[in-house]
């Protein structure tokens, strides 16, 4: 027998839903008296498709705390197309305000979506999500379910504003405070840059992880088209929404899952965006992440490889000149993605479309300077290069389009710092000796040492050497940096210093050369030396005793491999619970 009607849509018996509510047993009985208990008639939701819609809105994150609204806008399509939507509350991961980083709770966000769509009553979801690590987490958990989903994007704040300067979160946030630090400005401008930077809810409107990763998501074909640049406050964002709902209940009646989304040639696409756009390094474990959950091997190699074949064609902060509003009213992702048609996949399917090729028909770009053409871009290559050498043999990463061009090949003189707050407390210390050919490194910031990998990776430059007009220097660490950042930082060695690396081995003084065209990061010590080293390194003590903490330092796996849990990103099967 079929699962579906002669009008297209599935059989209701053929739903998930219904192995709670449609079948004769006493559990089914209790299911529809409790469902009675919410307040809905039989006709409300037997037989139709159950759409979870799952908020990661809070009080406390300004980039989601208009998705309580938005869930509104997405119940209101699932209701118009047919569906029967339940929203669920889950983490909210702020990036402002989560300590030590949020993206020791990704893999929770992650583990809670998919437990939570497999344990209950679902036929597909409505995924809210945009501060950085909520993207990745949520498609993650919703991948290991695999049913049918659509991705909702917070959508960027309004640009900022200061005097008569326009401010990009984030990236001005770091330049100004460096100006204060350099004694440019004073206290009195600072509290006026505090009221001007971030003017409306929204995820950082800059190309930072936000934007990334949700231009990530729409690459990857898990939302409606345009919907990574939305403005978060505009009302086409609502509209968005809405469609979004109405699309989720079709998807579920065309049995459309994630697995047939989310698939190599969707990764490599979404891979070539993030690098022609000059995308947050974050995106380079989270797509190495979330392809694991979909079974794709995606590595570091892969997005060496793809960065030689993209330019850089979004001019946008931090790398290039506008904010994501203007590259939204340029045309979006769409017109984006149609200057990069010739390298991309477009016979595989999105959520709106059968093909990709179909999803950019007829998409023009509106302005030449935001979305450049490729006959001139901002850089020939992609954005993010990926560094080998006796420093990082597992890997390291570098956003080279925000670096300054003199520093892509340095040799420079080690100081080392074995924490975050006694480089914060010493970074001034004249005894140190800086100067701007020192390299600074930075250990102990990575996914077990953070812990978590905090956004570190950006190591402020010594007081005395802004005052002298130097705004960039080498700096290495194992650590992260926000998407928002700039300069050259080497960011993710692997492994880790924290279990070993050989960033574990670095002595101030040693000479330390970065060569981004050759790819290489290379520790000038003999190996015969750093043998020595190693037979005098010891283990640091375990951060964590008990606790969630406990279970994350255990099961965290390194940066080259996406950071996910093991037990989470080995294969496997996991049943659908017995609901009767």
């Amino acid at each position: 027998m079929s699962d579906f009607r002669s009008d297209g849509a599935r059989d209701p018996e053929s739903l998930r839903s219904h192995q709670w509510y449609g079948t004769e047993g006493l559990r089914s009985f209790s299911h529809r008296a409790r469902t009675r208990q919410l307040g809905y008639l039989p006709e409300e939701h037997l037989g139709k498709p159950v759409i979870a819609v799952l908020n990661t809105w809070s009080d406390i994150n300004p980039c989601h705390v208009h998705l309580r609204d938005r869930a509104q806008a997405v119940k209101r399509g699932v209701w118009q197309a047919g569906g029967f939507p339940l929203e669920f509350p889950v983490s909210t991961l702020s990036e402002t305000f989560q300590k030590p980083t949020p993206m020791l709770y990704r893999n929770m966000l992650a583990m809670e979506t998919e437990e939570l769509l497999r344990s209950y009553p679902v036929d597909g979801a409505v995924l809210l999500g945009g501060c950085d690590k909520s993207t990745p987490a949520l498609l993650m958990g919703a991948a290991s379910v695999d049913l049918p989903a659509v991705f909702v994007p917070a959508g960027p704040m309004l640009p900022g504003h200061w005097r008569n300067e326009v401010l990009g979160s984030g990236t001005d946030m770091w330049k100004y405070w460096d100006d204060r630090r350099a004694g440019l400005i004073g206290d009195a401008e600072l509290a006026e840059l505090e009221n001007g930077l971030a003017r409306s809810p929204g995820t950082c409107m800059t190309m930072g992880t936000a934007s990334t990763l949700t231009a990530a998501a729409e690459a990857l074909g898990v939302t409606m088209p345009g919907a990574s640049s939305v403005p978060a406050v505009d009302s086409g964002h609502d509209r968005m929404a809405a469609a979004s709902g109405r699309q989720i209940v079709g998807l579920v009646h065309r049995d459309l899952r994630l697995s047939r989304i989310l698939t190599r040639a969707a990764y490599e696409d979404a891979v070539a965006t993030v690098l022609a756009l000059g995308g947050s390094t974050n995106a380079v474990i989270h797509l190495i992440a979330m392809a694991g959950r979909s079974q794709v091997r995606l590595t570091l190699d892969d997005f060496d490889r793809i960065a030689r074949t993209v330019p850089v064609l979004a001019n946008l902060r931090p790398g290039g000149q506008y904010l994501m509003e203007d590259f939204h009213f340029a045309g979006g992702l769409p017109a984006f993605l149609a200057q990069l048609s010739d390298v991309l996949h477009l016979d595989r399917p999105t959520v709106a479309h059968d093909s990709l090729r179909e999803q950019l028909a007829g998409a023009q770009v509106h302005n030449r300077e935001v979305i450049r053409p490729r006959s001139n871009p901002l850089a020939d290559e992609g954005g993010v290069a990926v560094l080998r050498g006796n420093l990082c043999p597992d890997g390291a990463v570098i956003k080279h389009i925000a670096a300054e061009p003199h520093l892509l090949r340095h040799t420079g003189p080690a100081v080392v710092f074995d924490d975050y707050r006694t480089m914060q407390r010493t970074i001034n210390d004249p005894s140190l000796g800086i100067t701007a050919d020192t390299v600074l490194v930075l250990r102990n910031a990575g996914p077990k040492g953070g812990p978590g990998m905090p956004e570190y990776g950006m190591l402020p430059i010594p007081d005395h050497l802004l005052k002298e007009g130097v705004r960039d220097m080498v700096r290495i660490s194992d650590a992260r940096m926000s998407g928002t950042s700039y300069g050259t930082c080497v960011l993710h060695v692997a492994p880790e210093s924290y279990v070993g690396g050989p960033l574990a081995l670095v002595r101030t003084g040693d000479a330390i050369t970065l060569d981004v065209a050759a790819r290489s990061l290379h520790l000038e010590v003999s190996d015969e030396e750093l043998e020595r080293r190693r037979g005098e390194w010891s283990p640091p003590p375990a951060q964590y005793e008990r606790g969630y903490g406990a279970l994350y330092s255990e099961q965290i796996t390194q940066a080259d491999t996406g950071c996910d849990f093991a037990f989470l990103s080995r294969p496997g099967e996991v049943p659908d619970p017995y609901a009767g």
